[in-house]
């Protein structure tokens, strides 16, 4: 039997190596459009902050360790540009050579991940500009800062990637400007999250400009400028850093169906309409277990989940995906940022009834060397009370405090029952009363002050 996996990053590289464990005498062909495959994206931002790091360190699995070591055949510059369902084949670019050949398949497992989104803009081909999604992204950058006079930095977009970016570019000396579109940085967090976050960015030397649009790019001199409503902005990098969009056009073209979200639909065992056809990682939607609804939120830990689960019933099995919270965190400087479940908005266009409660606490027991203080927002149902989301900042465990409100998810407790969890207590790791429990409290308060 051969299966062929279309990419060979996170969900890809899962998915083989789970076919070839289940069927060691499989043929298992991965085709992967760029040079690299297996790589930690998520670490870019920490690799280009620290130059002594060759971008290459990213890597996990080289292809020539897949073929030597795993027995997966994974043919890197290849680029798949059409899918035949009924013929069973992929039409396959080589692109070093230039040349087109068919490849035929028993089982495919799309896993085309998804592509930074570049706005409209005049410019984004000018030397100095970047993105930031594959390893060749973060290479780039790298070079370019090794062989580049950089002193200026503008990052247009304030979501994760451009305010991890920001920390990473500060630590090497540079001055760093964030412009948004949107009001706040963060777009979508709850605002007392965005206020610090805020005063962080500032506390840190980063110049941030909400609420301003960016018009383009254009060169003077050794200088690039970018252009806005506020006036022309200097720099010798521009990141361009405002989002990502599924990559679902060859799916899409091969009559797979697409969801709501506009992700590749598939069923919990990531199949998707067409017989023989899996998908996996950055290019699918899954469930929320918080609504039940579908949604799509592009991160590694999905991404290498459904690539497990899309390959072992490639295989022949029948394993389920069950579905997400949606958590997710990063560092800024000295603060860490994380959330899971969904916020008021969110709830709002679900037509749920909800409440969002706010606590301000300390992470260490009184007095104990390290105790900094950590911000955290909850949301419940209103009436009854059930944990539909959270989120925090703050500089000591914050992520891990996070994961215990995404087990309550998984649960689908309540915040009075939050509030009963009988969690660790020492000076060192937490004060009596743990944020997590203070938070609970006062959540389930504002549920009966709102029920009142």
């Amino acid at each position: 039997m051969r299966v062929v996996v279309i990419g060979g990053v996170a969900a890809g590289m899962s998915a083989a190596s789970q076919v070839k464990r289940r069927l060691p005498g499989a043929e298992v062909v991965v085709l992967e459009r760029g040079p690299d495959i297996s790589y930690s994206a998520c670490g870019m931002p920490y690799n280009i902050g620290d130059q002594r790091r060759a971008a290459f360190d990213l890597v996990i699995v080289t292809p020539e360790a897949a073929r030597t070591e795993r027995g997966v055949d994974v043919r890197t510059r290849h680029e798949v540009v059409a899918i035949e369902v009924a013929r069973k084949i992929v039409r396959v670019r080589d692109l070093e050579k230039g040349a087109e050949s068919d490849l035929s398949w028993d089982q495919l497992v799309i896993a085309t991940g998804a592509s930074a989104s570049r706005p409209p803009l005049p410019g984004l081909d000018l030397p100095g500009v970047f993105v930031l999604r594959e390893l060749t992204d973060g290479a780039a950058i790298k070079a370019w800062l090794a062989a580049t006079p950089v002193r200026e930095a503008v990052i247009v977009g304030a979501g994760y990637i451009g305010l991890e970016m920001a920390e990473a570019l500060r630590g090497l000396g540079l001055a760093v400007t964030v412009l948004e579109k949107l009001p706040t940085v963060l777009p979508g967090w709850a605002q007392p999250i965005v206020e610090e976050a805020r005063k962080e960015l500032v506390r840190a030397g980063v110049r941030v400009e909400t609420g301003i649009s960016v018009q383009g790019i254009s060169r003077e001199g050794a200088d690039l400028l970018v252009r806005t409503d506020r006036g022309d902005m200097g720099a010798q990098l521009v990141l361009i850093s405002v989002g990502v969009r599924p990559n679902v056009a060859l799916a899409k073209a091969a009559g797979v169906a697409l969801g709501e979200t506009s992700a590749i639909a598939t069923d919990d065992e990531l199949r998707t309409n067409l017989p023989g056809v899996f998908a996996a990682g950055d290019c699918v939607e899954v469930k929320s277990l918080v609504t039940g609804r579908p949604v799509w939120i592009p991160l590694g830990t999905t991404a290498n989940k459904t690539g497990k689960i899309a390959g072992a019933n490639a295989a022949g099995g029948h394993e389920r995906f069950g579905g997400i919270v949606g958590s997710a965190g990063f560092k800024l400087f000295d603060q860490e940022v994380a959330r899971t479940g969904i916020d008021l908005s969110e709830a709002k266009k679900l037509g749920l009834d909800a409440v969002a409660a706010l606590s301000r606490h300390h992470t260490r027991g009184k007095n104990y060397p390290g105790d900094r203080p950590i911000v955290t927002v909850l949301f419940a149902e209103r009436g009854s009370g059930r944990l539909l989301g959270a989120q925090s900042i703050g500089a000591d465990a914050v992520a891990k405090r996070i994961d215990v409100f995404a087990t309550a998810l998984h649960a689908r407790m309540t915040v009075a029952q939050v509030e009963d969890l009988d969690l660790t207590y020492a000076p060192p790791f937490a004060p009596v009363y743990d944020p997590i429990l203070i938070a609970a409290t006062v959540a389930r308060k504002a549920v009966e002050k709102a029920a009142t």
